[in-house]
């Protein structure tokens, strides 16, 4: 397939030290790609600067054959890239639905004279809103509590509602960091399978984890990073069999 986001000799140091150091991987169109390693690695950092959180030192990072390394977080999602965060950042005493359609607010055209007068492309940016609000919350499978404060769920329910979220703007990527981190075994089961089937849907996601089980069922193709670069990448069952990766983790 063809490659979707394309990352290449990434770079970044923090007073010497060398947190990313030529890191070069690629995620094609509609697939899943897991980034591991152990803590320290520099998995967060990698992110960071493909994301615009860190601007990178060296590098070069492109979506869709378009150049977005170096520019601003909110202009790399404006550009089709999304991410969600370890901790969950949603509004808790919003609804699920309320909670998503803030989410698209900042990537409609509406205007502040469209909201006070009610104009016809204010209505269908509501609408449209709340079409694909109600879309990803059955595809994330918490229809029944739609109309309910978020404060309610679990915490990978959250953790679902923050990746629907992530969606609202249709990207053409999502990067999740440690999308079940602190979560039951349960509800990771659960966030499997709504995101394998956003990938059936026509989705591409990034993720970065640290539970090996998800990664390896989930992903099609895996990075492992150690000290700051590239240790192996492949298929899971060849990175799980590479003898560098079992030490690494093992040591």
């Amino acid at each position: 397939m063809a490659a979707l986001l394309v990352v290449s000799d990434l770079a970044k140091s923090y007073r010497g030290v060398h947190a990313v150091d030529g890191v070069s991987f690629s995620v094609p169109h509609n697939s899943i790609v897991g980034i591991i390693g152990p803590h320290g690695s520099g998995k967060s950092t990698t992110i960071d600067c493909i994301t615009g959180f860190q601007p990178p030192d060296r590098g070069r990072v492109t979506l869709d054959g378009e150049d977005i390394g170096g520019l601003a977080s909110w202009q790399i999602a404006r550009a089709g890239l999304m991410r969600t965060f370890q901790t969950v950042r949603i509004y808790e005493q919003m609804t699920l639905l309320e909670n998503l359609l803030v989410a698209m607010q900042s990537f409609d055209s509406v205007t502040w004279a469209d909201a006070l007068f009610r104009t016809g492309r204010l209505r269908k940016a509501e609408a449209e809103a709340t079409a694909r609000a109600r879309e990803l919350v059955a595809l994330v499978g918490l229809e029944r509590y739609g109309e309910m404060p978020v404060s309610i769920l679990s915490y990978g329910q959250k953790k679902l509602v923050a990746l629907a979220s992530a969606l609202m703007s249709r990207p053409r990527l999502v990067v999740l960091d440690e999308p079940v981190a602190g979560v039951n075994p349960t509800r990771i089961r659960e966030i499997e399978t709504a995101i394998r089937a956003l990938r059936d849907a026509g989705e591409t996601f990034l993720i970065v984890e640290h539970n090996m089980e998800f990664i390896m069922s989930l992903a099609s193709q895996v990075v492992v990073m150690h000290q700051g670069q590239i240790l192996a990448q492949g298929t899971p069952a060849a990175v799980q069999s590479d003898p560098r990766v079992i030490e690494a983790y093992l040591g």
